[in-house]
């Protein structure tokens, strides 16, 4: 009964979504015109309505760990978190919750910059290549993040802010916020917020990040605040250019289960690739 409503939840939540971009990609924004049934929809829809039923259950335990070291250090208790009575610690939680609320955005930013960057790296980037594999981008290729991407991104970003006082509710209520901003800057539309371009991440900025030139590749980290990236070398915003050539450079199975075992067979590729020369070097 559960699987059902959190089906009937998505599937309601798609219709939404697809009403709202529709507008904003084909009728206010006029993107790159490309068909609406275009090459990985299918794809992309079953990663929407999957991705909640595999994960929810996970997503559950996801503050197991935090929430047991507050128990241990005994600034809250299991009756307090199981009746929803505790509302973090310290001098933090004695901030007004409109002050918290804006320190959570500017951190879980902050703190989900440096989590991308991290995916773009070594063994972590099989998993986030699957999120960079559509080639047609719009609003519905933002919902192609393998599990492993997603749970920690989300383990990143709210335990510390739990674990140092904040608000929990205060705290969660970013996923939302971010949930929709994520899908907004993959929109097929060449907005870039004029003046503002380099104070809030535009749909433009963000799909620079998806391009496959190699001037772009590896910048516009940012979820919200290109600052991160202006602070950090990795700001990417040529004038008069718009991001056209998506995808990557390695093969992606087309499937939704193929992506889901891709990251784990090249990690095992990989690993059979390096014994080899291993076991030579100790042969000598």
């Amino acid at each position: 009964m559960e699987k059902e409503k959190t089906l009937i939840t998505v599937l309601i939540g798609f219709i939404v979504l697809a009403g709202i971009f529709f507008l904003i990609e084909r009728v206010f924004g006029r993107g790159k015109k490309q068909p609406f049934f275009r090459r990985g929809w299918l794809t992309d829809f079953f990663w929407l309505v999957g991705t909640p039923l595999l994960t929810k259950q996970i997503l559950k335990y996801l503050f197991v760990l935090p929430a047991s070291l507050l128990v241990i250090a005994r600034v809250t208790s299991v009756e307090a978190l199981q009746m929803r009575t505790y509302q973090g610690y310290g001098f933090i939680a004695a901030q007004p919750i409109w002050l918290q609320a804006v320190e959570i955005y500017v951190l879980v930013d902050f703190i989900g910059y440096w989590t991308h960057r991290l995916f773009h790296t070594g063994k972590w980037w099989p998993f986030h290549a699957v999120h960079h594999s559509s080639e047609d981008l719009d609003w519905l290729g933002s919902v192609r993040v393998h599990p492993v991407n997603d749970f920690v991104n989300k383990l990143a970003q709210a335990a510390p802010l739990l674990l140092i006082g904040f608000n929990p509710y205060v705290t969660l209520s970013t996923a939302p916020f971010f949930t929709f901003y994520a899908i907004f800057l993959h929109a097929n539309v060449n907005w870039d917020f004029g003046p503002l371009r380099s104070v809030v991440a535009s749909p433009v900025f963000h799909r620079w990040h998806h391009s496959k030139d190699r001037e772009a590749w590896d910048k516009n980290f940012a979820g919200l605040f290109p600052l991160w990236d202006r602070l950090f070398g990795t700001y990417y915003m040529p004038q008069g250019r718009w991001p056209e050539n998506f995808g990557i450079e390695e093969p992606m199975p087309q499937g939704v289960l193929g992506q889901l075992w891709s990251p784990f067979a090249a990690l095992r590729h990989k690993k059979e690739a390096v014994l080899p020369s291993q076991t030579a070097s100790l042969q000598e």
